[in-house]
């Protein structure tokens, strides 16, 4: 249907299947933390990282969002894939943009999200160096 946001989709998906390491390596993936900053903050790479993401998320919402709290409006592969990204800064209490807090709290509230996180309450498997204070 419209060819621009589907190509700035696809674009995006594929920054953040590729891109900001700096978070990656910092915060990584741990539905069961508790939310809260890590330890020291969070460094200059990751706030690169972070004002990027803010930057990205804040042009598709102003010029493909309405309709939605998601990215494109209603959700899309876009948001499946920023999903872990949104899990992160949530994770880690990390400031963000009220606009990119608010989508935050959207990927957080969909059923699948949800469903996400339960099921990793379960998940028996201890990577020990993921287990930062």
């Amino acid at each position: 249907k419209n060819k621009k946001a589907r190509a700035l989709a696809r674009s995006i998906s594929a920054e953040m299947h590729s891109s900001f390491q700096a978070l990656r390596n910092a915060c990584p993936m741990n539905l069961r933390r508790p939310s809260k900053l890590p330890p020291g903050g969070i460094s200059e790479g990751v706030a690169k990282d972070i004002a990027c993401i803010d930057t990205i998320w804040a042009q598709c919402r102003k010029v493909h969002g309405k309709g939605g709290p998601f990215l494109f409006g209603k959700f899309t592969a876009a948001d499946a894939m920023f999903s872990p990204v949104a899990a992160r800064i949530d994770t880690f209490a990390i400031p963000v943009s009220r606009s990119s807090r608010a989508y935050v709290d959207a990927i957080l509230a969909t059923p699948a999200f949800q469903q996400w996180k339960a099921e990793s309450a379960k998940e028996i498997w201890i990577i020990e160096e993921d287990e930062v204070d």
